[in-house]
């Protein structure tokens, strides 16, 4: 319990930030919807803000809805954007032992809807996955 405290209030301390690409947006969406077996069915809601148009800091809150015993586990990540692409940083509950690194694409579906395809790999596991979120923006 005192590391999900801990957690959300150094998620606090930072900009909210995810799929940004512009200074002072807001973002919501989903972590990863292509990444989970349809009986292992996950919510990771994503919230962020668009520090500079180049920099984004986030975070999300994921726990397996099959499973009442899991505790919820809250993520940080960044963000940086060079010529429509971007670097990704992130880990869940800031273990530093399984690091997320990845590079994606964010594109705009409509006005405000965007889906965002990232290669990401994550340190602790050894694994490489295709992730893809969505979310709206305002």
């Amino acid at each position: 319990m005192n590391k999900l405290i801990l957690t959300i209030a150094l998620v606090c301390g930072f900009t909210f930030a995810s799929q940004a690409q512009t200074k002072g947006d807001w973002y919501i969406g989903t972590g990863d919807i292509a990444n989970v077996a349809w009986t292992d069915w996950s919510i990771a809601p994503t919230v962020g803000y668009g520090v500079t148009d180049e920099l984004m800091f986030g975070c999300s809150v994921s726990s397996l809805a099959t499973d009442s015993t899991v505790d919820l586990t809250v993520g940080v990540h960044a963000r940086y954007f060079y010529k429509g692409y971007f670097a990704y940083l992130g880990t869940e509950g800031l273990n530093l032992d399984a690091i997320s690194i990845g590079a994606g694409k964010m594109f705009t579906i409509k006005d405000n809807i965007y889906i965002d395809p990232k290669l990401v790999y994550n340190t602790g596991e050894g694994t490489t996955n295709l992730t893809l979120g969505f979310g709206l923006r305002f």
